[in-house]
């Protein structure tokens, strides 16, 4: 381990630091916000706090982890194969969870009528949940001396990163055409269903969760760009700021998200107000009024 570290290597630390102390902080209150509100407490809404569960687990365990790997720290093999694997793991969790949301929310819309008969409380939680070398060579720890590039680009970018990303984009172009589709018709409904209500409030949810896949793709590219670029092009010179700017960004998107839903979701906004006034300011707060579920006024729509 060096002695002292570079300028750059400690603004990286620090920078890991806030965003670490940011993401567990603002993603324990999406957590405790689903909790306390129960108008969150639907299938969609477990799926975000899918999210949010890994986001905390970047915070409290990959950040820690990839400061480690950064710092080049002595030691055995498996033991840095062991902390760069579970980087990868962890950071993985967030592209299933941003995946099933947008299955979610396909369903939602496709399928209005049976969408509360295929996708249970139950389906919703089990989708959540579910060379030779010698032990005694000591290494400087750093993500390369352990990961081969071949791995992070062709299985990690091309086989599990790009593909899900793409899926993603053309649920959420065919959730947005066909609530388009349904709010340009302008039914007409005489009971007391409102079609266009419901699929207005759809597709702001929509949105907002779209806005979440769109941060989380310009914040992961650049990372994998690099790694495409250092795979390639093994002779091209790659500063270490650029790089340290890559991992933050990567970071940096654990601690986005509750930003995201509080500005763009009133349901969470109301909880995370509540939890500030109540339980960090101690001051006397009204409970929160359980709101009619647009879940329940699921209109009919045209083929």
């Amino acid at each position: 381990m060096p002695g002292t570290f570079s300028s750059a290597q400690s603004l990286y630390i620090g920078m890991e630091v806030v965003i670490a102390v940011s993401s567990v902080i603002g993603n324990v209150m999406v957590v405790w916000a689903v909790k306390i509100n129960r108008s969150l407490r639907d299938p969609t809404f477990c799926f975000i706090v899918s999210l949010a569960l890994a986001d905390i687990a970047v915070g409290s365990l990959v950040i820690p982890l990839a400061i480690t790997i950064s710092i080049g720290l002595q030691t055995h093999f498996y033991s840095c194969l062991l902390v760069a694997c579970t980087v990868l793991v962890l950071t993985q969790s967030s592209i299933l969870a941003l995946l099933a949301i947008a299955i979610d929310r396909y369903l939602r819309v496709k399928i209005p009528t049976r969408y509360k008969r295929v996708v249970t409380p139950r389906r919703a939680g089990l989708a959540v949940q579910n060379g030779s070398i010698s032990s005694d060579l000591v290494i400087t720890c750093q993500f390369e001396n352990v990961i081969s590039m071949d791995y992070m680009v062709y299985f990690n970018f091309f086989g599990w990163v790009l593909p899900p990303l793409l899926l993603m984009l053309v649920i959420y172009a065919e959730i947005f055409y066909m609530i388009h589709k349904q709010l340009n018709k302008k039914m007409i409904n005489t009971s007391h269903t409102d079609p266009n209500k419901y699929y207005g409030k759809e597709l702001n949810l929509a949105k907002s969760l779209a806005l979440v896949l769109f941060l989380f793709a310009i914040s992961w590219l650049p990372l994998h760009i690099i790694n495409c670029i250092t795979l390639f092009c093994p002779d091209c010179q790659k500063p270490m700021f650029i790089l340290y700017i890559a991992i933050l960004l990567t970071h940096g998107n654990s601690a986005v998200n509750p930003i995201v839903f509080a500005f763009r979701i009133q349901k969470f906004r109301m909880a995370f107000k509540k939890i500030w006034q109540q339980y960090l300011c101690c001051k006397d707060t009204p409970a929160l009024q359980i709101q009619p579920s647009d879940r329940k006024e699921i209109p009919v729509p045209d083929p």
